[in-house]
């Protein structure tokens, strides 16, 4: 490394951890193991066990007779499809209930250890509504930067036998599909970006791990839950978490990235539903 790329990587990391912006760290070994095992606890109550899932599931692919690209990944199926009042009460319970680890992650950030005592939780790791705007402009270029090369990469993947054929939206043709499948993307962006990105970031900073070491592993969880779509799937998204990472990283707001993911996810679940009715497959 060079003195320049030295001293600007220097200002970066002083900018990250510029008073105000840093939380409160944990100095006592005990404290620090205690919040190693409530991050362990809250990720094997929600993303780490989607993760331990995904693993076994690609295991399960990689195992059949036929190969990868041939096989088709199915998404937001209808549960009682003759059904549709109980097989919309079984889609709003789905999306509801992951919800519960994001109510908890920011209840034990309120409770304990605190990361600022300034500030609460939703405040300290952006999860509000004082930046509407910026935040929200901030979410769309984030969106078109991740997902236009993200299309891409997918298409790719897929044509050279590392992914499945991802089948995003598979609920039947009643009048709340749509509602139900913009929810279910607005679920899984809060739920992936204040797990994964805002409560992680600040426990495993508390413990005092590196900036290179937090921002990398969250990526690497946020890959391995994705591996039941194949590889590609896999190795797009740890480069997702590696953007948004960076992102969280430098502004501690955590509002652009649920809402860029929830766009992302929006335009998969929607976009694939209207393709699909005029006969169109990607």
């Amino acid at each position: 490394m060079t003195m320049p790329e030295a001293g600007v990587l220097r200002r970066f990391v002083a900018h990250l951890d510029a008073p105000g912006r840093a939380p409160i760290g944990v100095s006592d070994r005990g404290e620090r193991r205690g919040l190693r095992v409530e991050t362990l606890l809250v990720l094997g109550l929600s993303l780490g066990a989607s993760a331990i899932g995904s693993i076994l599931s690609i295991i399960e692919k990689l195992t059949r007779p036929v190969p990868l690209a041939a096989q088709t990944t199915s998404m937001n199926n209808s549960q009682t499809p003759d059904r549709p009042w109980l097989d919309l009460a079984y889609q709003l319970v789905n999306i509801a209930l992951p919800l519960v680890a994001v109510l908890l992650a920011i209840y034990l950030l309120n409770r304990i250890h605190r990361p600022s005592l300034d500030v609460r939780a939703g405040r300290f790791i952006g999860f509000d509504r004082r930046r509407p705007g910026s935040d929200l402009v901030r979410g769309l270029g984030l969106a078109a930067l991740i997902g236009i090369p993200g299309l891409g990469f997918y298409l790719f993947a897929k044509a050279i036998g590392i992914n499945t054929q991802v089948a995003a939206a598979n609920l039947t043709a009643v009048w709340w599909s749509g509602p139900v499948l913009v929810l279910a993307a607005i679920e899984n962006a809060v739920l992936e970006e204040v797990i994964m990105v805002a409560y992680l970031f600040t426990r495993w900073r508390q413990i005092g791990w590196s900036w290179p070491l937090v921002i990398g592993v969250s990526a690497v969880i946020r890959g391995s839950y994705h591996l039941y779509q194949g590889f590609g799937g896999f190795a797009g998204n740890i480069v997702m978490g590696l953007v948004l990472g960076l992102v969280y990283a430098r502004t501690r707001r955590v509002l652009p990235l649920v809402i860029c993911h929830a766009i992302l996810d929006t335009v998969a679940f929607v976009g694939y539903t209207v393709l699909r009715s005029r006969g169109v497959s990607l």
